[in-house]
């Protein structure tokens, strides 16, 4: 038998949505699969790779793991929710402009987890940028531009 659905309302890159989660489906099923925001990545489902990252009330979490239904009443942003006014974040910009994009799969989850470190470490050290991104997995092996394009970011709030 299937779990009857629960109405959850969540707000995601700054709009209120109401929608019918089942109890184990994840916040990541129901931001692709519900809100067709497909930036967020599903690669490992087990919380290892970090392709999902997400903001979750103002932290970076990975989406796979957590149950829609608890994200119920938070506030969500994604790679999609960064953007604004038709221009790129400073972080997404940069990123850019340093080609730390290279296969891409990863890049939403770094960006997020990136986001993370400079909304609670705006002026990070080069191992405080490896540690903030240490959770998320690049199988292109482009660590050193990401970890340029972070730091070029910082540098560029100052």
């Amino acid at each position: 038998m299937v779990p009857a659905a629960i109405p959850i309302t969540l707000v995601v890159n700054g709009r209120q949505h109401a929608l019918d989660v089942r109890p184990h489906h994840t916040l990541l099923e129901a931001l692709r699969d519900q809100m067709g925001l497909t930036g967020t990545k599903e690669c490992c489902s087990e919380g290892e790779c970090g392709a999902c990252t997400v903001l979750l009330d103002g932290r970076a979490v990975t989406s796979c793991l957590v149950l829609a239904v608890e994200a119920a009443g938070a506030e969500v942003v994604t790679i999609e929710g960064l953007a604004a006014g038709g221009r790129l974040d400073r972080l997404q910009q940069s990123f850019i402009d340093a080609g730390a994009v290279q296969c891409g799969f990863c890049i939403p989850g770094m960006i997020m987890a990136a986001k993370y470190l400079l909304m609670t470490n705006p002026h990070p050290s080069v191992d405080e940028i490896q540690n903030g991104l240490a959770g998320n997995l690049c199988r292109c092996g482009g660590y050193s531009r990401i970890i340029g394009a972070v730091a070029s970011a910082a540098r560029s709030e100052r």
